[in-house]
């Protein structure tokens, strides 16, 4: 049972959920207000999980150092930067620029980290990724109409910000090698989220209006705010930090980055309208990559 796999998976169901669940809450606070009060939260929730179970024993200075710039650059940096896109995209198309992590995360893991992927798996990366591309950058469908299909100010702009975020691929490199050594995912989704969490209010400390939250949270988006910090980041980025401890970083993050495909029937669900052949097209594509990755 490829159970790293399934975990990096695992995670990318939770992103598909919470990206439709964080969008009204993103665009009543900002992102960086509505990025700190999630990640505080996400924190709150990870610090009562380690202390409840005693996870927390001792961690070496050099793991402490590499999970905090793991942090800064995949949580503080790319988080911040997929919910500015999110803000101006929506889930769908944000998805398909977040998706490039996955191939990004497999160049990164082969230059920086010697991890040679079979042709089978390097196939399945492409499909997977090819897939994911035709799955959220195709028509809407009959959802075309729809506030999650909505595109507000500059697509060149918000897709800058996308490719940014998938930049990430670069904080999953970092923390890799912590992981592979049997570091407790629990605990390094800790240290990641609690350093992101102190350089938000560090940069929301200073006197410039564009990083200040829009406004006050009510208790709607204070719920939606937890609920989608507990499923994103207490489940699945301790779901990526499990995977990491034994799958390769470029297979992980092509895994991980399915969440676009798997947020099609959401979406439908959601809004009673079925999305394009080519995204089902897409879907397929990424199905038959995923099957060639684990089968690998």
């Amino acid at each position: 049972m490829p159970v790293h796999e399934l975990a990096a998976l695992g995670a990318a169901a939770c992103w598909a959920i919470t990206g439709i669940l964080s969008q009204s809450a993103a665009q009543a606070l900002g992102p960086f207000g509505f990025n700190r009060l999630r990640q505080a939260m996400v924190a709150a929730m990870l610090a009562a999980v380690v202390i409840a179970t005693g996870r927390l024993q001792g961690v070496a200075s050099a793991d402490l150092w590499r999970l905090s710039l793991s942090g800064i650059v995949g949580i503080f940096l790319g988080d911040t930067l997929l919910y500015v896109a999110l803000i101006r995209l929506g889930p769908r198309r944000s998805g398909a620029l977040f998706a490039l992590n996955a191939p990004m995360a497999a160049l990164m893991g082969w230059l920086a980290l010697g991890e040679a992927l079979s042709p089978a798996a390097m196939a399945g990366v492409v499909l997977s990724t090819l897939g994911v591309a035709m799955a959220v950058l195709g028509r809407p469908g009959r959802s075309g109409g729809h506030r999650f299909e909505a595109v507000r100010g500059s697509v060149w702009i918000a897709a800058g910000f996308g490719l940014l975020a998938a930049g990430q691929a670069l904080g999953s490199l970092i923390a890799r090698p912590v992981m592979a050594s049997g570091f407790d995912p629990y605990v390094a989704s800790l240290i990641r989220v609690a350093i992101a969490v102190g350089c938000l209010s560090l940069l929301m400390a200073l006197p410039v209006r564009a990083v200040q939250p829009l406004s006050r949270p009510t208790p709607r988006v204070l719920a939606l705010t937890a609920l989608s910090g507990l499923i994103a980041m207490v489940i699945g980025m301790t779901l990526l930090m499990f995977a990491l401890q034994g799958g390769k970083v470029g297979i992980v993050s092509t895994l991980s980055a399915l969440s676009p495909v798997l947020i099609l029937p959401v979406l439908w669900a959601m809004t009673g309208a079925r999305p394009s052949a080519t995204s089902w097209a897409g879907a397929v594509l990424a199905v038959l990559g995923m099957a060639l990755i684990f089968l690998r």
